[in-house]
């Protein structure tokens, strides 16, 4: 371990949005099959590693009340998990600076467990492929892979196999809900709605890649999809008065982020998103907006 590794490695890590989320029917094992198009926004989690006595956890910033501070957080269960196929204790304080909102279908537990396993990776001195990396991302859930690797990609399987897709820059307003929502709940809620139907294998659109490509919003707005979101907002209905106020306020498209409550505003440019996440804090309908752009790079050591 160099002295600068030891006094502390820090990886920041993207969130992200679904710009299609297909889904298919649930398989025997209680996971869908997905075909869906990751997009890493620039809205950043960081995690410290810092050499400990033993494996803690902290974390400051919105909502780190909501955020689990033992073994159950993805952070902590990269650290143990990367320790263990390295056979050393996991001697490790994490400290995660939370920017993505919490259980918000943005991937900020998924992208603290990239961020962890990196920083520990390089605080031990590991060098471990990064295909390894992967596959120990995989391991720990479906989301991990993308939030290591960033940018745009699709995702099948679980959306854990990754394909790198060509992405130009677009222009994001998300809109922060009140409390959070289980990805868990909304997937039973999806099974509960599609329940008697024939629900068709997930495919991804080629209009949608072809649009993505382009770096042209209206095209990528015409082609945005979540399979998702009939689901979540079931669950949530408010949500519906959400993205009726940004499209109302001059949003392209509008759609829940993956599994939500967060919901995603696709814009033409800056102004305009400036111009939406007003109306959309002035509606009294969500409880915050952030303005990001996208693509973003992957998880990333910035000190250390």
């Amino acid at each position: 371990m160099s002295a600068a590794a030891a006094a502390g490695v820090t990886v920041r890590v993207p969130a992200k949005v679904n710009v299609q989320l297909a889904v298919g029917a649930a398989r025997p094992d209680g996971f869908h099959d997905l075909a869906t198009v990751f997009l890493a926004v620039s809205l950043f989690d960081e995690v410290t590693a810092t050499p400990a006595d033993a494996l803690t956890v902290t974390c400051a910033g919105p909502d780190a009340g909501q955020v689990p501070l033992d073994r159950t957080n993805l952070a902590a269960r990269a650290a143990g998990l990367l320790a263990a196929r390295a056979g050393i204790e996991p001697a490790v304080h994490l400290h995660i600076a939370k920017n993505i909102p919490v259980a918000g279908g943005m991937a900020g537990g998924s992208a603290d467990g990239a961020a962890a396993l990196l920083a520990c990776d390089a605080l031990w001195g590991l060098d471990t492929p990064r295909a390894q990396l992967l596959a120990l991302c995989a391991e720990l859930g479906s989301d991990v892979p993308f939030s290591l690797a960033g940018g745009a990609a699709l995702g099948t399987g679980r959306g854990e196999l990754l394909t790198p897709v060509r992405a130009g820059a677009f222009h994001w307003v998300f809109a922060v809900a009140d409390g959070g929502l289980s990805t868990p709940a909304v997937f039973r809620e999806f099974d509960r709605l599609t329940e008697g139907v024939d629900v068709p294998a997930p495919r991804v659109s080629p209009a949608l890649l072809a649009a993505l490509a382009s770096g042209d919003p209206d095209a990528l707005a015409a082609t945005l999809a979540n399979d998702l979101q009939p689901s979540a907002l079931s669950l949530r209905p408010r949500l519906a008065a959400t993205l009726a106020a940004g499209t109302d306020a001059g949003a392209l498209a509008a759609l829940v982020s993956g599994s939500g409550p967060t919901t995603a505003f696709l814009v033409r440019d800056p102004e305009s998103a400036e111009k939406v996440a007003a109306a959309l804090e002035a509606s009294g309908t969500c409880r915050a907006t952030r303005v990001t752009t996208s693509p973003a790079p992957g998880a990333t050591v910035v000190t250390g």
